[in-house]
């Protein structure tokens, strides 16, 4: 994921945290066949038949460092994907994506775990995928386990093993304790029983108000209008709105039907 130099922190606190510009992302789809077209395929030596679908058509953006931006849109609009080019994970076919400072993306919280290894070790290992030195997560260890609520004997057990509930909650612990800049966040905050869930949004909220941008991507209207002052709405890939988050939570409301 491009990054621009740090260099001078001064100056960087004037530039935004994230841009994106004019960009275009399409992906392939392949259509099904049934076993007999796919059987005249062979002899006719046709390819699988696809279409070209494109997940964002010129977006462009930027978010403050410090803001709180939220997108929304009706699924398929692209919100996912625009998290996963700021996160790195894809990249795009045309524009360009930029990120300033250290980024953590709650985006499949316990992603980067190895089933084979221990609770222990994958809290080393997420921790050195998003960023953090082995004294880094020294430090915050203690932490990260009593935030998790993972018992003490779990630690020392392969993660493979454990309930998809406990690896969410683990994964979001390390992610939430990174020493980060930028927090990108995907439908994870439904993680865990309501008691941790609580515990998630306070952590979150606490974050915002240590001053780090966060962009969220959500359907939980409730939840992004606590977190965020600003939205964005998707529609087929193009913004079609960028302004006050209570604006743009009207707008992909469910439409209640005529009496």
């Amino acid at each position: 994921m491009p990054k621009t130099s740090d260099a001078s922190a001064a100056a960087v606190d004037t530039k935004p945290a994230i841009i994106l510009h004019e960009v275009v992302k399409e992906f392939r789809i392949k259509h099904a066949r049934s076993l007999k077209e796919s059987f005249v395929s062979l002899f006719r030596r046709n390819g699988p038949a696809t279409d070209d679908f494109r997940a964002l058509d010129g977006v462009s953006f930027e978010v403050g460092r410090g803001e709180s931006l939220a997108v929304l849109g009706r699924n398929g609009s692209g919100k996912s994907t625009t998290l996963k080019l700021i996160s790195g994970v894809m990249l795009p076919d045309e524009g360009w994506v930029r990120t300033r400072g250290r980024v953590a993306g709650l985006l499949e919280v316990g992603a980067g775990f190895h089933p084979d290894l221990t609770g222990r070790d994958n809290i080393y290992l997420n921790a050195a995928i998003l960023g953090m030195s082995k004294q880094e997560t020294d430090d915050r260890f203690d932490e990260i386990v009593e935030f998790s609520g993972i018992e003490q004997k779990f630690l020392e057990t392969e993660v493979k093993r454990y309930s998809s509930g406990m690896r969410s909650r683990l994964g979001f612990a390390v992610a939430v304790h990174t020493e980060l800049d930028v927090l990108l966040v995907d439908e994870v905050l439904s993680v865990g029983d309501a008691a941790f869930r609580a515990k998630c949004n306070e952590k979150i909220l606490e974050l915002r108000d240590q001053g780090k941008t966060m962009f969220v991507v959500s359907h939980n209207i409730r939840t992004v209008k606590a977190l965020c002052e600003r939205g964005i709405v998707l529609e087929r890939g193009k913004v079609v709105f960028d302004g006050p988050i209570d604006e743009a939570a009207k707008l992909v409301a469910p439409k209640r039907p005529r009496r």
